[in-house]
């Protein structure tokens, strides 16, 4: 698998599950909802006081198991560095972000408001690593 098959899997598959890593060195697994900008970089929302935020801030690696709305079959596997977009840079990637996975909001001020309410942030993921893509 290279990145481009994976970035289009992602796409098409926003569920995955996210591990990061503990300040003590072990893995911390979150299930997010994922997009994938233009460049090919992973997104998540979540907010500032999110373990995984804290996890990211401290040591940026990130890897994710993205998988298809039934679980079983094809799924991907994805490795890179994180960056977290606090707001208010983070806004209009979080609109991006909302827009890629669910569409037009029916209210974008109340979007807005509840993104700063609830401290959002955006973690954007430059995946370099891919795979392995194949069963035992």
């Amino acid at each position: 698998m290279d990145l481009a098959r994976a970035t289009s899997f992602l796409s098409r598959n926003p569920r995955a599950v996210l591990a990061t890593t503990r300040a003590d060195g072990r893995p911390q697994l979150s299930p997010i909802v994922v997009a994938v900008d233009d460049d090919g970089r992973v997104l998540i929302s979540t907010r500032e006081t999110a373990i995984k935020a804290k996890n990211l801030a401290r040591d940026p690696r990130a890897s994710l198991c993205g998988l298809n709305e039934h679980f079983f079959g094809e799924w991907v596997q994805a490795e890179g560095l994180a960056e977290l977009i606090h707001l208010p840079e983070a806004l209009p990637i979080l609109e991006d972000y909302y827009r890629r996975i669910s569409g037009e909001h029916p209210d974008w001020d109340e979007y807005r408001e509840a993104m700063r309410r609830e401290r959002r942030l955006v973690v954007r993921i430059t995946l370099d690593r891919v795979g392995p893509d194949v069963s035992g």
